[in-house]
């Protein structure tokens, strides 16, 4: 299948999606994407039992598009840049302790705690999955994705502090989870004389930290060059080479997380378009522009995991497992959160309430779906399979019932108190 034809046929699902959703079904965005393209691919699934002849079809466009390649190194750039430019930036600065310890501290212990649940897990299911693959579910299933909590968060209307809370950490912590990811991938897979601890900690300095400054040197040069035009066009090119060459630039040449990048980059040019000497009317077209490609990959991404269903295969043990997985990821997620809170109750008093809206809006997507797809050997099927049946849970389930969460928590008069507004 031709380049062409798997552009043609992704773009076609997406706005058949997009359409049926509007029109008839009026879930948000993310959820009703991924529930139609889930609903699309049982039925080629059914359809292939049947003798139609359209699995192979559907095989094809997904070897064509090749989902962790295409997510990791394509879209991630753009959709992270995309959501930290409308992140606001003074008012995430308010949170930035609790931020930066449940981005690191929490991913850290989550994989941890994931880890050594799915061995006891698999061991009592009598599934051959080695101890260290655990450490690498629980490396890849333990960061939140921020392509699919910040759309959940658009349309939940959570108190702003909660929803700085929740973004801040979903856009950095996926740069540690997928950092993690590879230092455990490494151990799992034998190479692990090459991984000491000192190389383990110089190693995450210089993904995260690197990250972070060269993020926010290219983010403050591009500002700079912004704030000397009033041209949209030109605005729009400046911050295209950002997420492009930047995304590679850190990637392949400075060898630091390319998320964590973007991340920093999106923060430092938004918060500059505030306080620039454009025109409004110049900011609006950039917003704008940036705003509907969020909208549109968003929209894409979640076709692409509706479609990933039928590369999966499904047996009793790898059901019951996955159902174990989801009750451990959200146990996980949970004590990982109140550890640090922990931490910092000292200085600032936390709503428990709030806790648990964290716990159950830590949403999983793409990322980790991607991370699973590019894990190879015979433990590839039952972590692929485990890890997708988490990420449908999480935005089929959590991602529905968040909002309504929300709302009946905004009604508790503790979450409107001085003490549940912590700015660490």
């Amino acid at each position: 299948m031709s380049t062409q034809e798997v552009i043609g046929i992704l773009i076609a699902l997406t706005a058949f999606s997009s359409y049926i959703n509007y029109r008839f079904i009026k879930l948000p965005k993310s959820i009703g994407i991924t529930l139609i393209t889930l609903s699309l691919s049982l039925l080629v699934a059914a359809g292939s039992r049947l003798g139609w002849g359209i699995d192979e079809v559907a095989q094809n466009l997904l070897k064509g598009i090749g989902f962790n390649e295409t997510f990791l190194q394509g879209m991630l750039s753009f959709l992270l840049f995309a959501g930290s430019l409308h992140v606001n930036s003074m008012e995430l600065a308010k949170h930035k302790s609790i931020v930066a310890l449940l981005a690191t501290v929490s991913v850290a212990c989550s994989t941890f705690l994931v880890g050594y649940a799915m061995y006891g897990l698999t061991r009592l299911l009598d599934i051959n999955l080695p101890f260290y693959y655990c450490f690498v579910f629980g490396a890849l299933i333990s960061p939140t994705d921020p392509i699919a909590v910040l759309g959940i968060l658009k349309t939940a209307n959570a108190p702003k502090s909660l929803e700085m809370k929740i973004a801040g950490e979903a856009l950095f912590n996926d740069g540690m989870g997928i950092v993690l990811f590879f230092v455990t991938l490494a151990i799992a897979t034998g190479t692990h004389e090459a991984v000491s601890a000192k190389g383990i900690s110089l190693y995450f300095i210089r993904q995260g930290l690197g990250g972070i400054v060269l993020g926010s040197l290219m983010g403050w040069l591009a500002a700079k060059l912004i704030k000397t035009i009033d041209d949209y066009d030109v605005a729009i090119i400046l911050t295209l080479a950002i997420v492009t060459a930047g995304y590679a630039l850190a990637d392949s040449v400075a060898k630091v997380s390319g998320p964590i990048c973007m991340a920093a980059s999106g923060l430092i040019i938004g918060s500059s378009l505030k306080n620039g000497s454009m025109t409004k009317h110049t900011i609006q077209q950039l917003d704008a522009f940036w705003e509907l490609l969020d909208e549109v990959l968003n929209a894409i991404l979640f076709v692409l995991i509706g479609l990933e269903f039928l590369r999966i295969t499904f047996t009793m043990d790898t059901t019951l497992a996955a159902v174990g997985a989801i009750v451990i990821s959200i146990a996980a997620r949970w004590i990982s959160i109140v550890i640090p809170v922990g931490c910092m109750s000292r200085f600032r008093k936390f709503n428990p309430d709030v806790l648990m809206v964290m716990t159950w809006g830590g949403l999983r997507g793409g990322i980790s779906i991607a991370l699973a797809l590019s894990i190879s050997g015979p433990q590839h099927d039952i972590i692929v399979a485990i890890t997708y049946a988490v990420v449908m849970f999480s935005i089929m389930v959590q991602g529905l019932t968040i909002g309504p969460l929300v709302k009946r928590m905004a009604h508790d008069t503790l979450l409107k108190k001085p003490h549940d507004n912590p700015n660490p």
